[in-house]
Parts: C-alpha cells; sequence; structure tokens
C-alpha cells in the first residue's frame, strides 16, 4: 500500500511540519520504495537542478507550497534519504545526536551560522557525519532551520539545536 501525501496544512503549522517529515521519512525507508530514486535523492547536492526523481517524489509526498522553498525541500528530502534506514526520530534533538557523536564545535558554528546555499552544503555534511555513526535525529528541527522564512523562527531553530549540543556535549 502506497503511503498517502499529508493532508493539507492543518491549523497548527508546528504539527503540519512534524507530519510532513514523517511522512517523507516513512515513504523513503518503505520496502517498496524503487532504490533507483532512492540513490538518486541521496546524490542531490545544492546549487545544482533536480533530477527526475525528486521531481517524481515532490509532486506525489510533498506539502503542496513545496516550490516556493525548492531548495530547502531537496535538501531535506536528499539529507532524510542519506541517513536511511532510520533517519528520523522525533524523541532525539539535533544538538543531542551532533553531540553523542562528537560533532565538532567549530563545525555546529559554522553550521547554525550559515545562510542560503552554505546552509544546505553544511547541514548536508552534518548529515553524512551522522549517517556514518549510524546516528539518529528530529528531522523536524532541521527542517525549521531550511524553511523558516522569519527570522526569530529561524533563531529559534538556530537555539534549540545549539541548547541540546551544549547540554550533551560532554556525555
Amino acid at each position: 500500500m502506497t503511503p498517502t501525501a499529508p493532508a493539507d496544512a492543518p491549523e497548527n503549522p508546528s504539527a503540519s511540519l512534524a507530519s510532513s517529515i514523517g511522512h517523507i521519512a516513512a515513504t523513503l525507508t518503505a520496502e517498496h520504495f524503487p532504490t533507483g530514486d532512492h540513490a538518486a535523492l541521496r546524490r542531490q547536492s545544492p546549487g545544482t537542478p533536480p533530477g527526475l526523481a525528486f521531481y517524481r517524489f515532490a509532486f506525489k509526498h510533498l506539502p503542496p507550497n513545496w516550490e516556493a522553498q525548492r531548495d530547502a525541500w531537496m535538501t531535506l528530502v536528499s539529507g532524510i534519504a542519506l541517513m536511511c534506514p532510520k533517519p528520523h526520530r522525533p524523541d532525539r534533538a539535533v544538538g543531542l545526536a551532533l553531540a553523542e557523536v562528537g560533532y565538532s564545535e567549530k563545525r555546529l558554528e559554522r553550521l547554525l551560522a550559515s545562510e542560503g546555499e552554505t546552509l544546505h552544503t553544511l547541514l548536508l555534511r552534518a548529515v553524512r557525519f551522522l549517517a556514518a555513526k549510524n546516528a539518529s535525529c528530529n528531522w523536524v528541527q532541521f527542517a525549521r532551520l531550511l524553511l523558516s522564512t522569519d527570522e526569530e523562527k529561524r533563531e529559534a531553530a538556530r537555539l534549540t539545536i545549539a541548547r541540546f549540543y551544549y547540554r550533551n556535549q560532554d556525555n
């Protein structure tokens, strides 16, 4: 049975984003998901045009307004695909996961200070680091960092990641 795309945005945008991320992760980890498409989604890189695998995935599984932030959604889908088979863990903060796998403070600083294409590139590097350590995290936090157009919300996303990183860095 093919998973259905998330319903149109409910009143709570945070719940809608969590639902979308959960749906994306479930779809990419599903046994029936085509391996060729999965590989193509993993190979996407910021600053390059999307391939047909992304468009095929996007029109079936992303929220209706995804086109307004195509590059951010490409990074999200690519990152989740990179971390398969267990990419999304809602109970595991991004900062906690990064601290536990020994992600350096300098790299975190560059990631959280970056914008635009640089943010997308550095986020995918952090994802590759997590994937190499078989770690998973709450992708909603990465999504907020990439998708927030409001500076206060983007800063709140940075603060959340940093908070969990520093609270768990020495553990």
